[in-house]
């Protein structure tokens, strides 16, 4: 069964849950063009994420998901509040979801935590979630260390609930290779920041569009949080200080808000550009039904 028969939606297609991206109307927005919207809460409290779906609520009557990073201050508000609000997805990132699995589960609410590696797959299985979102080190933003060929056939074979492939998906063929690796569906992110729809600045679209092959670099091995960004001027300072040895207390403050940077400001020099390898394959600013529908139709071709 694809993921998208289970949750009633369109194609078997998850946006990735982006902070300080992926809003209410965003996800409404991707909703409504046929995948699943998926609402960002890193960068939320509590108080904002209620004010993003009843948002997100006024503007799709088709379902919705809100990704929780659990190491945020408000996790367990949230995670009270997804029920109150009745979201119809819950995904996690950056923690043990266990805690609030079962009375998510007793709200009806379909639960995906994203993984990087076999071992959590298999633990957060067993807690009964609905399935797993395996994310490769190609993926923009916070990443693991395995690739997605190597990691989602992997995952599996470990466990006994749907998986859905993230990291390096941006086509047709590729969502394919998702489904030959055993895949029921997809998870996508940077394709979609070269949307029409997508709210971050046009500056930081058009760096998507213009980059390369290897246009992306990784940050932060050092101090254990490596992400996958646009490289700039700010990723290079970044890397000169990881090489000086700079500890991650130092590092956390060179970065504060320079995702906002890029996404409200358009500073493509010193905000950091989240972007997965993909962004190579990225050559224009669409809109996201005809990102999604072409994406489609390739995989049904080939299939």
């Amino acid at each position: 069964m694809k993921i998208n028969e289970l949750l009633k939606i369109e194609f078997p297609i998850f946006q990735g849950g982006m902070a300080n991206i992926a809003t209410g109307e965003f996800a409404a927005a991707v909703s409504n063009a046929g995948a699943l919207g998926i609402i960002g809460a890193g960068g939320m409290n509590a108080q904002t994420l209620r004010a993003q779906i009843r948002i997100c609520k006024s503007l799709t009557e088709k379902p919705f998901g809100v990704n929780i990073m659990l190491m945020n201050p408000d996790a367990e508000k949230m995670a009270e509040i997804v029920i109150e609000e009745q979201v119809s997805v819950v995904t996690t990132g950056a923690g043990n979801p266990g805690k609030y699995v079962e009375a998510w589960k007793a709200a009806g609410i379909h639960v995906f935590p994203v993984v990087s590696s076999v071992a959590l797959a298999k633990r957060l299985a067993a807690l009964g979630v609905d399935g797993i979102i395996a994310e490769g080190c190609e993926s923009g933003g916070h990443i693991g260390e395995l690739t997605t060929m190597a990691l989602v056939p992997q995952v599996c074979d470990a466990v006994d609930v749907p998986v859905i492939a993230a990291g390096g998906i941006a086509s047709g063929r590729q969502m394919a290779a998702a489904f030959v690796l055993g895949a029921c569906g997809v998870q996508i992110g940077t394709c979609l920041l070269a949307s029409l729809e997508c709210p971050i600045h046009q500056n930081y679209k058009e760096a998507i569009v213009k980059a390369g092959d290897n246009a992306t670099i990784v940050t932060g091995r050092s101090a254990g949080a490596p992400v996958r960004s646009l490289k700039n001027p700010m990723t290079r300072e970044y890397l000169k200080r990881e090489q000086q040895g700079a500890d991650k207390m130092e590092l956390e403050k060179f970065t504060l808000g320079s995702l906002r940077k890029a996404v409200v400001g358009g500073d493509v020099k010193y905000g950091s550009l989240m972007a997965g390898q993909v962004s190579g394959m990225v050559r224009e600013i669409r809109p996201l039904r005809q990102i999604l529908t072409e994406m489609v139709n390739e995989y049904e071709n080939i299939r």
